[in-house]
């Protein structure tokens, strides 16, 4: 339980809550802590109970309006009932060996993810959406179709617990099989670090769009993939095909960061032009930047 106003922030911060090995609980921690921090600064009008209220819009019936709610907070919001709010939501994990680098004894890429794929399953299951998992690297490794259950909450829990890397990475592949898996139009959230043939995974995602979904992407990294911020010479290893390459960093950072930035900025472009919401988190960040994204969308979807 949050005991100070402050303290919160400290379940947000994934350096603090990777010291917690129990999942469950880290998973528990990071979302009492978003909602908590959905009462402050920058979340101000967002009710704790999202899953009852949406704010409100032109053309809804006045009868509708819940006016406790705004005389607690001047906002206009809208009362949902239950057959409104429910989502199928279908979580996309990438677990290539890609996905366990982490500098400096930060938290891997890997670890982020599953955290933050462990807090949506609380957030939607407790929405009573239903929630998928599926685990690929270069084919599909899991596939745990859609339920609402609590008790599936643990099973997913369960997956994501055990999660280690695999091999190397075939994106285009495993969102292929995944999207045909997916017979019903929802909520599709990736997470992955996208280090693969970029033109491949690009008409890969295009699969989701055709199906028209709604398509949340989290491009996940650490923050010396982004920099190339390396000091001292040093060997850098490929942790899909072992190549190794021996360098002076400062030699070859200006061409790194060009091409880091230019394979961003074409995921990015990708995305948007397919009406994808498009996130770019470093292992850095807290996970309220990502799990109040998946609000804004679940909320514009009613």
């Amino acid at each position: 339980m949050i005991k100070s106003s402050t303290e919160y922030l400290e379940f947000l911060n994934p350096q603090i809550i990777s010291k917690i090995k129990n999942l469950d609980l880290r998973a528990r921690m990071v979302v009492e802590g978003f909602m908590v921090g959905l009462h402050k600064s920058p979340y101000h009008g967002f009710s704790v109970e999202f899953s009852q209220h949406r704010p409100y819009m032109q053309g809804d019936n006045l009868r509708n309006v819940d006016w406790r709610v705004f005389g607690k907070t001047d906002r206009y919001f809208i009362k949902q009932y239950e057959e409104e709010t429910n989502l199928k939501c279908h979580l996309i994990l990438d677990n290539s060996k890609s996905m366990s680098y982490a500098s400096d004894k930060k938290i891997s890429k890997l670890d982020y993810a599953a955290t933050l794929a462990a807090a949506l399953t609380y957030l939607m299951i407790t929405q009573q959406d239903a929630v998928s998992l599926a685990i690929y690297s270069d084919k599909l490794n899991t596939f745990l179709p859609a339920k609402s259950s609590y008790s599936y909450l643990h099973l997913i829990l369960k997956e994501l617990a055990v999660l280690s890397p695999s091999t190397s990475t075939n994106t285009a592949a495993a969102l292929t099989q995944i999207a045909e898996k997916i017979k019903r139009r929802g909520l599709i959230i990736i997470i992955s670090d996208f280090f693969d043939d970029i033109d491949s995974v690009i008409k890969a995602l295009k699969h989701f769009s055709h199906q028209k979904n709604e398509v949340i992407i989290f491009q996940i990294l650490d923050p010396m993939e982004r920099t190339f911020g390396f000091s001292k010479d040093a060997i850098f290893k490929d942790l899909e095909t072992n190549e190794e390459l021996i360098t002076q960093p400062f030699h070859i950072k200006k061409a790194y960061q060009e091409a880091m930035n230019e394979f961003i900025k074409r995921i990015k472009r990708e995305c948007l032009n397919s009406n994808f919401d498009y996130n770019l988190i470093d292992t850095s960040t807290p996970f309220d930047k990502a799990l109040f994204s998946y609000i804004q969308k679940r909320s514009k979807l009613h």
